[in-house]
């Protein structure tokens, strides 16, 4: 029996629509487990990294609140709290907060005087490869300036030379250090041009400048800037 246009288009559509089913059906069969495997793993992983996220952020919270009281404590003039605090603060994995802790309790340990524990704790942050350059810096300047009148000249030669360049954020300090230890080693021909870019460096404190500029004086170079007078170029 033959079919009409109408019923051969209901026959296609639902040859059609079994198809589908068939197809969906097999699909299912061949790669339903691999689909729900890998949803399951992309929740998961999603799932983990919002953990994450606002793991590392609480952590974070609570490394800022132990430095905060950990500074409140030194300003109470309580040191035993304060140590407490930032001896766990200094194992923190955040880099930060780890060397903030460090900087703290050897300024700390130099304020009363305690020495040994204070180059400790700046060697121990100046060591640091993770921490950032600015506060490995700091602690390496603090730690020779602890430790200059023990070291070997040329053993803070050394070791500040790269920090004793103009432009350096810590250029007058690490330069001044460089330059005395020139001085030491009787070499005032290396010592006269650091002592001269300190006293012009306008960054420098202006105690520094004035001192180095009446040491550079000594050694032979003037460092008065001449300006041209008024009404002249």
């Amino acid at each position: 029996m033959a079919l009409t246009p109408q019923n051969n288009d209901a026959f296609f559509r639902e040859v059609d629509d079994e198809l589908r089913r068939d197809q969906l059906t097999s699909f299912g069969m061949r790669y339903g487990r691999i689909v729900l495997i890998a949803a399951a793993l992309a929740l998961a992983a999603l799932g983990g990294f919002l953990y994450w996220q606002h793991h590392r952020a609480q952590q974070a919270g609570l490394d800022s609140e132990a430095l905060s009281g950990a500074l409140a404590d030194l300003g109470q003039g309580k040191a035993g709290p304060a140590k407490a605090k930032l001896d766990q603060l200094a194992q923190s994995p955040r880099d930060v907060y780890r060397a903030s802790a460090r900087l703290t309790a050897a300024a700390a340990a130099a304020e009363r005087n305690d020495i040994k524990a204070a180059v400790a704790q700046f060697a121990a942050v100046a060591a640091d490869g993770d921490v950032p350059a600015p506060f490995r810096d700091l602690a390496l300047i603090r730690q020779t300036a602890l430790e200059f009148d023990t070291l070997p000249p040329a053993q803070v030669i050394a070791r500040l030379t790269p920090l004793a360049v103009a432009g350096n954020p810590w250029f007058g300090s690490a330069g001044e250090m460089v330059a005395v230890s020139h001085l030491k080693l009787n070499q005032p021909k290396l010592a006269a041009p650091i002592f001269a870019a300190i006293a012009r460096d306008e960054t420098a404190p202006e105690t520094l400048r004035s001192r180095s500029a009446r040491i550079a004086a000594v050694l032979g170079i003037d460092t008065v800037v001449q300006r041209p007078a008024a009404g002249k170029e």
